[in-house]
């Protein structure tokens, strides 16, 4: 094949359409606003395992350059809808990720993305559910909690074992011979040993406090406060990631700033912080539950593609 050429067959494109029009009917039978927010932003994202394409607006004329970021999520402008009173609302966008690329990784892809204001984390797995199960024509998927999953797979009680138990588990299983923290050890042991085996549908949730992310900390999720934190799992692949989402300005920015020292501690460049969402969230942003969903991964499960070049026109290597 000719490197002009699509990477995806003519065929697949249709089917990807045929999944996306889907979509679209979805949230059109429930009244879900359509949205459409920038790909540019002042801000980076903070989550320090994510790194962001920057580019330099330079001014006609001459001047100074102003710094940009490719966002790797809408998640921070369509917040700030949400405080702005759009209600429901979702967004099918390009992102961008620097450093991924692979069978199951392109450095833009396509994100599915929607906020539903009076819904917990639970009532939007039942969406998640709904939504995945009708275009993939698959069983209901199925729940379990994350310290479950660990005791399930591994034998191992997460809440009460050792840091050092973790890292020779990850050590032994894994082939690891560096250092990590306990949530390193736990995410390691999470994706190389547990992961592969999530072949049904499978939601995850009551992730560790510590993995909050984004996420609001609740109390009647697990044995101990938890993270409001869902992944969805299909044919060992992560589809979806969604949140009980933090509502709290002050919380907010003091996890902006532990992103900031743990990038600093890892060597990392420091980016700048949306003050703009913090902002948002001080005009109040109702309780809502949001989610994230990869495109061109559930493409892929629905036509059974074993890479994702297979199903987008061209992929990072013909782009």
């Amino acid at each position: 094949m000719q490197q002009w050429q699509p990477s995806a067959s003519i065929e697949a494109l249709r089917g990807r359409a045929a999944v996306i029009d889907r979509i679209r009917q979805f949230f059109a039978a429930r009244d879900v606003l359509e949205v459409d927010t920038p790909a540019l932003s002042v801000a980076a994202v903070s989550d320090p395992q994510l790194f962001p394409f920057a580019t330099a607006f330079v001014p006609d004329g001459g001047g100074e350059p102003v710094w940009r970021y490719l966002h790797t999520s809408p998640e921070y402008p369509m917040k700030r809808l949400l405080a702005a009173g759009s209600g429901p609302i979702w967004q099918l966008c390009k992102v961008f990720r620097n450093g991924e690329s692979g069978g199951r990784h392109n450095p833009e892809f396509s994100m599915l993305e929607w906020y539903r204001p009076g819904f917990d984390h639970h009532r939007l797995m039942d969406e998640v559910d709904e939504l995945v199960g009708g275009i993939l024509a698959c069983v209901p998927a199925r729940r379990v909690g994350y310290a479950a999953l660990f005791a399930e797979v591994l034998e191992l009680d997460i809440h009460c074992c050792s840091e050092e138990e973790l890292a020779r588990q990850g050590r032994e299983r894994c082939g690891f011979v560096g250092e990590l923290s306990r949530d390193g050890w736990l995410e390691l042991l999470f994706s190389h040993c547990i992961e592969p085996s999530l072949i049904e549908p499978t939601l995850v949730y009551a992730f560790p406090a510590s993995q909050a992310a984004l996420a609001m900390i609740v109390e009647h999720d697990d044995a101990v406060p938890s993270a409001a934190r869902f992944e969805l799992f299909v044919q060992g692949m992560e589809l979806a990631n969604g949140y009980l989402e933090l509502t709290d300005p002050d919380e907010q920015s003091r996890r902006f700033s532990a992103d900031i020292q743990q990038r600093k501690e890892a060597g990392k460049a420091v980016l700048p912080v949306d003050e703009l969402l913090v902002q948002a969230l001080r005009a109040g942003m109702p309780s809502c539950a949001g989610v994230a969903l990869g495109v061109d991964r559930l493409v892929m499960l629905a036509l059974g593609a074993e890479r994702i070049d297979q199903v987008i026109a061209f992929g990072f290597d013909r782009a």
